[in-house]
């Protein structure tokens, strides 16, 4: 008599293990290490994890809020990934741009073209967005008469020549870009943006992140510290999400090195609050630089952000004289320099 064959239980997915580490109830569930985030990512981006899988350890760390540790993990698989120019470019200002901005226009654009003007080497990275009421960068540069770079070694030569290049995502770690387009599906955001603005690919000096949720600043601290980056991250509540000074109210802001983490604040220029925009027209940004129109909101967040970008920069000059320097820069801006960003 034949005896009843036995079913082997099919082997777990490899992956699975970092959604149990995550979806394990209350009791059971905890945080990445670095390790395991690191690992976890690596899988991701080589396409050895399933849709669905990625969508539920992308919204597993959604509900709970990824930590420094594991922010710290995906970045240093993400970097181990990106494409990156043989040699060092000597980039200055590693400036991404994830969020667009709905309420006021993207002055910040201003602040980084000021320090551009002034030689610092700026590379600004980010996506095209596609929600209507927002206006993202690369629309607001093609607005201002400055292209995008098409790849590395576009942005190389744009970094040479005008000392300001923009890239998307999409060409230096296209399997991030389109984890990052994930947001449209799954309808919410994903520690992907948060990565995408420590990633610094350039290794640039000063590593600018604005984020939107307060909380988010101590989580990006956290893992900047434990990169420890050659240079110095300032992290600030950003307008909008940008990295973005709002002149409206005071700006705390974080400035992390390898020696450690520093609190300061950027005082308020104004009182009371600007109404927001009620149209957002890119073309008046070049009107405010070229002195064909004034914007005291805008003029005044151009060299608040300026600022901060610059105390990075000189980490024993106080953030006054930063200011000061900011200001004095705007003042005597080269009016012709936008005209010479054109290709």
């Amino acid at each position: 008599m034949m005896k009843p064959s036995v079913h082997e239980p099919p082997a777990m997915h490899p992956f699975a293990q970092y959604i149990r580490i995550l979806g394990r109830g209350k009791r059971g569930s905890r945080n990445l290490t670095e390790s395991e985030a690191e690992q976890s990512f690596r899988a991701i981006l080589a396409g050895e994890a399933t849709p669905a899988q990625i969508g539920a350890f992308l919204m597993l760390l959604r509900v709970k809020e990824e930590t420094g540790e594991e922010l710290s993990g995906f970045v240093r698989a993400t970097r181990s990934v990106c494409d990156r120019p043989a040699t060092p470019l000597g980039v200055d200002i590693d400036w991404p741009s994830y969020a667009g901005k709905r309420r006021h226009l993207p002055w910040f654009l201003l602040s980084a073209l000021l320090c551009a003007s002034r030689g610092l080497k700026v590379f600004m990275h980010g996506v095209e967005g596609t929600q209507d009421s927002r206006l993202y960068t690369p629309a607001a540069l093609a607005a201002l008469g400055i292209p995008a770079a098409g790849g590395m070694e576009e942005a190389r030569v744009q970094l040479c020549q005008r000392h300001f290049a923009y890239l998307g995502l999409e060409h230096f770690a296209p399997a991030l870009n389109k984890l990052i387009r994930l947001r449209d599906e799954l309808g919410l955001r994903s520690p992907v943006h948060s990565l995408c603005r420590m990633l610094n690919p350039l290794d640039a000096r000063v590593s600018a992140q604005g984020i939107f949720h307060p909380p988010y600043r101590a989580i990006h601290r956290d893992a900047a510290l434990r990169l420890k980056d050659h240079g110095t991250t300032v992290i600030i509540k950003g307008e909008g999400g940008e990295f973005e000074c709002n002149p409206d109210g005071d700006c705390p802001a974080t400035f992390v090195s390898r020696e450690g983490a520093e609190e300061q604040t950027l005082t308020a220029c104004f009182r009371t609050r600007h109404l927001k925009e009620s149209a957002l027209d890119a073309r008046v940004l070049r009107d405010v630089w070229h002195g064909r129109t004034t914007h005291e909101y805008g003029e005044a967040a151009v060299i608040t952000t300026a600022a901060l970008v610059l105390k990075a920069l000189h980490p024993r000059e106080s953030l006054q004289h930063a200011r000061d320097t900011a200001r004095q820069w705007w003042n005597t801006r080269d009016r012709a320099f936008l005209n010479l960003t054109v290709a």
